[in-house]
């Protein structure tokens, strides 16, 4: 079988990655590990330091690829991300997160990058959850639902749910925090996202589609 790693930003990356992926990647004899970032701060590793993780793993295993899954929100000049001057001149944010993706590819040595997949997220994991309304009348109880109005707003206004806008106030995380009471990321994260379903998150989620399409076509 083959292994593909992913470097995931955080714990409900992780669960995701194990609970979600990781069936999807089984029946075409692929292994997913999800492994965690090591981070240098609160957020985002800088990129010497996902650089360095990224190179460690390939070397460790000369037949295994690498990927990541981590939020182009909370990155910042200060990281050092390849192609991040050239990048924020970009208006279409798609076309921003390939730039940084083929800056980050480059990066990597010569001899390891051609089993590298870089992912970067538009703009946090948690955007993919918006997918389908009724799952969240399905699966959140009806006195935790505290802010219906701000989640019918946010479907009503975004067919594409990778677009919602990562304002500190009007992320995806931030938003949810508001509309179910006790919002756990990780808990809730996982549960929304199996209900929903992969094929249903690939649907609406072109971005992320794109990437699932390249690593199973490894």
């Amino acid at each position: 079988m083959k292994r593909i790693i992913i470097i995931c930003e955080g714990e409900t990356e992780q669960e995701f990655c194990k609970k979600t992926l990781y069936p999807h990647f089984l029946t075409r004899e692929i292994i997913i590990q999800a492994s965690l970032i090591k981070k240098t701060r609160g957020g985002i590793a800088s990129w010497a330091s996902l650089k360095k993780q990224i190179e460690n793993h390939l070397k460790e295993d000369s037949t295994a690829f690498v990927t990541t899954l981590i939020d182009y929100y909370g990155i910042y000049r200060k990281d050092n991300f390849p192609k991040w001057d050239e990048s924020i001149h970009i208006v279409d944010k798609n076309e921003r997160m390939n730039i940084l993706e083929s800056g980050m590819y480059h990066d990597i040595h010569d001899d390891l990058r051609s089993r590298f997949l870089p992912y970067m997220q538009l703009h946090e994991f948690e955007g993919l959850l918006f997918n389908n309304v009724n799952i969240f009348y399905q699966i959140i109880p009806q006195d935790e639902l505290v802010g219906e109005d701000e989640l019918l707003e946010t479907f009503n206004h975004y067919e594409n749910p990778e677009m919602i806008n990562d304002q500190v106030h009007t992320s995806p995380s931030h938003r949810l925090k508001r509309i179910i009471l006790g919002y756990n990321k990780i808990v809730y994260g996982n549960i929304i996202a199996e209900t929903i379903g992969l094929p249903q998150i690939r649907s609406k989620s072109p971005r992320f589609n794109g990437w699932i399409i390249k690593l199973e076509n490894i």
